[in-house]
């Protein structure tokens, strides 16, 4: 397991980093990775519950009915790796599902959070061991030597792997191949194309807890990097971007202002934005020749009946990845 006290100074090392870094950009942005510290990450399973945001919902749906085939895809005795576990809600449909599941293996960047969700599946799974890792998943790192490396599985639900761009997501990809190992698979959510309406509304809830979610980062940088953002200053903004078949997240600055952070000052016009969140969707054809180039072969896919949302399975193709 990753040391916790040296995980979070290289964290906080690589938050203020990237908030410098993005900050000085002629269009600010900031990784969306760093919305999900504890605070935000209990925000957002306040989201998954949300009337407006189907993905949790659907994707649940879509597990409790094919549970049965996908834990026939995994197979028995599984190591379970699930990346960016947040709550683990829908593990637990998973788990109860395969045939004598030896250990699952929860990783996320929020540690606290992270326990609660460990302990909660110990629990609940008595017969499973749990071994959390505190990580971030869109790096490279290391599976614990202690993780038996037979029968191992990934799982990555709730169309995460959306906010990663192409880049990211054929690293990723190759990463979770390499977890893995050559008779491995993988149990991805991917949320699909559909109508704009009904996008932009999952991003932009009337009771404002996605708002609230996104104002959390600057809420974050200002407790732990010594901002001085003032967050009635800044307005939450969905908006679709044709081009990238994403929905963005942006903070606008409501007028023109000046934020100081660890020393240095950044300036904001009216109307400027951060741009905080890409998430991407997808065409299930367009993801299975992504997932064909970086080390997997797709497998089965279900879907609800409307085809808002899928769930692939994927089987590492034989031979080792870079």
């Amino acid at each position: 397991m990753l040391d916790k006290v040296d995980h979070k100074t290289r964290q906080l090392d690589a938050f203020g980093t990237d908030v410098a870094e993005g900050l000085s950009r002629v269009r600010k942005t900031l990784p969306s990775r760093w919305l999900y510290d504890d605070r935000g990450s209990e925000l957002f399973e306040a989201i998954t519950v949300l009337e407006e945001y189907y993905p949790t919902r659907t994707e649940t749906a879509i597990l409790r009915e094919h549970a049965d085939e996908i834990a026939g895809f995994v197979g028995g005795s599984a190591v379970l790796l699930e990346y960016g576990a947040g709550a683990g809600i829908k593990t637990e449909i998973l788990i109860e599902a395969l045939e004598t599941p030896r250990l699952y293996v929860p990783i996320d960047i929020a540690g606290d959070f992270l326990e609660l969700t460990a302990e909660r599946i110990r629990q609940r799974f008595p017969h499973v061991e749990v071994w959390p890792v505190v990580g971030d998943f869109t790096s490279d790192f290391e599976i614990p030597d202690g993780v038996q490396r037979a029968k191992r599985a990934a799982f990555f639900p709730g169309s995460t792997i959306g906010n990663l761009d192409g880049a990211e997501t054929a690293a990723f990809l190759r990463r979770v191949r390499r977890h893995v190992g050559a008779k491995g698979t993988a149990i991805i959510g991917l949320d699909l194309r559909k109508d704009i309406d009904t996008l932009l509304a999952a991003y932009d809830d009337r009771e404002g807890v996605t708002a609230e979610f996104n104002l959390n980062l600057l809420a974050r940088i200002n407790r732990e990097l010594g901002g001085d953002f003032q967050l009635d200053r800044f307005r939450h903004e969905a908006r679709w971007n044709e081009t990238a078949s994403a929905v963005e997240m942006h903070l606008v600055s409501t007028v023109a202002q000046r934020a100081e952070v660890d020393g240095r000052v950044y300036t904001f016009a009216e109307g400027e934005t951060i741009h905080t969140e890409s998430s991407r969707k997808y065409d299930t054809d367009i993801f299975g020749e992504i997932a064909r180039r970086n080390g997997w072969t797709p497998g089965p896919i279900w879907t609800d009946a409307e085809r808002r949302f899928a769930v692939f399975g994927l089987a590492a193709t034989q031979g080792e990845t870079r």
